[in-house]
């Protein structure tokens, strides 16, 4: 059986190191906003091309916490894709603002530029991309946008670390760049954890207070934060991650060509590739209009798959109110027919050819 992920195998490789960091840290003995944190903190901040960095707690935190940042006033509108994961669509709601939904393109499933600007009304104040999948967003279209209508611009990264568009790295387009580090990321942690990468040294100090209980010095409290903080024992071994990722960047992206030379099925579409743009494919979706079948098809033949992800955001139970009065047939198109195959660290190009044989006879 091909797994769609199996970290135990993925991590296998960097076990020995990890021990080592656990030893470190337990001698050590701060667990909490250490020297560790401080060290991942500047590594990423570097690896981005960001001057700051800010470890909290998961990829929502990052998120919501970007958001509060910027004070916003009640009631703001905030321009999302309407086929995104529901974290990025609850850190607006959490946050006490307006999530609008803007469909994506059908064929790159990331946000239409095109459809933004019919979007921006006077309550709009900022615009909250995703780079699904790994697949960078058009940047240099959204960002003359935000600066056009005076919008704030925030980038959901939590599956692109190490993407870039037009030569610069994601996160580092808009005023914040929000990471997860979720085990299953390229840049996955051994538990949760995430970041927030900006440029705005006043931001930076501001978050790096939001996220310790709105404290910037021990016992007195500038702004009513929360508890959100990467740990000492997730920041060391993220470092040990981060020094491989552009391995992992790596040998994904020579899957994805692999799957994409060798898939010739006319039942499916695979995903495009864009100009100007280094994909890090944290997810290699297909669609087909007969999904579930193909899923249990692959099954059959000893190959699990997962759906990224398989209701759409306005059709959840949760939003399905709030979105009532409006309809996403792009989103929900997408939603219907997605399927991601396995594209591990952990994966081969044996495996590869073995799925790609097996969706080619379906």
């Amino acid at each position: 059986m091909i797994e769609y992920e199996d970290l135990k195998k993925s991590n296998s490789k960097f076990e020995s190191k990890f021990k080592q960091a656990f030893d470190r840290v337990i001698d050590k003995g701060r667990y909490i906003l250490g020297e560790e944190v401080e060290l991942f903190e500047k590594e990423f901040a570097e690896y981005c091309g960001s001057k700051y960095c800010l470890g909290v707690a998961s990829g929502l935190d990052a998120l919501y916490l970007s958001l509060i940042a910027l004070d916003l006033p009640k009631d703001s509108e905030v321009l999302v894709p309407s086929n995104t994961y529901i974290a990025t669509i609850l850190s607006i709601v959490n946050a006490g603002f307006k999530p609008v939904l803007i469909e994506p393109k059908i064929d790159t499933y990331n946000i239409n530029p095109k459809l933004i600007e019919r979007n921006i009304s006077a309550a709009t104040k900022a615009i909250m991309v995703v780079h699904l999948y790994g697949k960078p967003c058009e940047m240099d279209k959204i960002s003359a946008l935000a600066e056009q209508y005076n919008l704030f611009l925030i980038e959901d990264c939590a599956q692109a670390h190490g993407a870039k568009y037009a030569g610069k790295k994601v996160g580092t387009w808009g005023m914040f760049g929000a990471f997860s580090f979720y085990p299953t990321k390229n840049l996955g942690a051994l538990g949760d954890g995430g970041a927030i990468v900006t440029d705005d040294k006043e931001m930076a100090a501001k978050i790096k207070a939001l996220r310790n209980y709105g404290s910037q010095q021990k016992y007195y409290n500038q702004f009513t934060g929360i508890n959100s903080r990467l740990d000492e024992l997730q920041a060391a071994f993220l470092r040990i991650k981060l020094s491989h990722l552009t391995e992992i960047n790596e040998h994904k992206a020579q899957l994805a060509s692999l799957y994409s030379r060798l898939i010739s099925n006319p039942k499916v579409v695979l995903p495009v590739t864009q100009k100007n743009t280094e994909e890090v494919f944290h997810i290699y979706n297909i669609r087909c209009a007969t999904r579930d079948d193909l899923k249990e098809f692959l099954l059959k033949k000893g190959v699990k798959t997962e759906i990224h992800y398989p209701i759409a955001p306005n059709l959840q139970p949760a939003y399905r109110e709030m979105f009532a009065h409006s309809t996403f047939p792009i989103s929900e198109e997408i939603h219907k027919t997605t399927l991601s195959l396995p594209i591990s660290f952990s994966h081969t190009k044996e495996d590869i050819m073995y799925i790609s044989e097996a969706i080619n006879s379906y």
